[in-house]
């Protein structure tokens, strides 16, 4: 009687992480929450925060060619793929999934443009849908991106 016991709650337990492996993987977006994000245009700098990171960094002129560059450098990351927007709408929304929970990190990329100068900025907010913490993961990848990005500059 109490090795059936043990069998059905082991049973029960795999069959729970089965489903949330599904449902993480299945689970419907909501396209227009996740793509605007409505954060508001910050100074040049990183803002960590529990399960997201933002971080903004300015450019001389409109910013379009550097958009599109970052854009191949996110495209080309593994299980990454488009959600919303594009290079000309100026703001990009990008799906992230962990490697091996399959579980969603949400990242909006924005270019906006500083009124009265000839400046711009871009805007990389990446968060996590399920769960509270990350353990760095967003920051990390924004890192691996940014210092990507930077390299591509340099070299032009």
């Amino acid at each position: 009687m109490r090795g059936s016991m043990f069998f059905y709650v082991l049973a029960g337990f795999v069959a729970a992480v089965v489903v949330l492996m599904v449902w993480v993987r299945v689970a419907p977006t909501d396209v227009a929450f996740w793509h605007d994000p409505k954060l508001p245009v910050m100074g040049p700098g990183d803002y960590p925060a529990a399960g997201a990171h933002v971080a903004q960094r300015p450019l001389v002129g409109d910013g379009r060619a550097e958009l599109a560059a970052l854009d191949q450098i996110i495209r080309a990351t593994p299980r990454t793929r488009v959600l919303a927007g594009s290079v000309a709408d100026e703001k990009i929304t990008y799906v992230t999934q962990t490697r091996w929970m399959g579980f969603p990190d949400y990242t909006t990329v924005t270019l906006a443009q500083l009124l009265t100068t000839e400046m711009s900025t871009v805007q990389i907010y990446s968060r996590l849908r399920f769960g509270k913490a990350d353990l760095g993961v967003n920051r990390a990848r924004i890192e691996n991106w940014l210092s990507q990005w930077q390299a591509v500059r340099d070299a032009q």
